[in-house]
């Protein structure tokens, strides 16, 4: 563990648990090293997510029956 690293205690249900046990004895990792990845990986997924939805802030927005009118005019419904 590097100086940097903070502890934290965090419950898991016991079969959350044993599932991260698991895991980590397969690819011979940590029990940290799992969990932090698997943070990583959810804090990574929510960036994305969060810069979609800023690049996708000033597009016009329709309601469904405009859509589906406009589908229907140009014989995509």
């Amino acid at each position: 563990m590097s100086e940097l690293s903070r502890r934290a205690t965090v419950y898991f249900a016991p079969a959350i648990h044993q599932a991260i046990r698991g895991k980590a004895a397969a690819f011979g990792l940590s029990i940290s090293e799992v969990v932090n990845e698997a943070v990583r990986s959810a804090l990574s997924e929510d960036e994305e997510d969060l810069f979609a939805f800023e690049e996708r802030a000033s597009e016009v927005t329709i309601s469904l029956d405009e859509l589906l009118e406009d589908l229907g005019a140009h014989g995509r419904l």
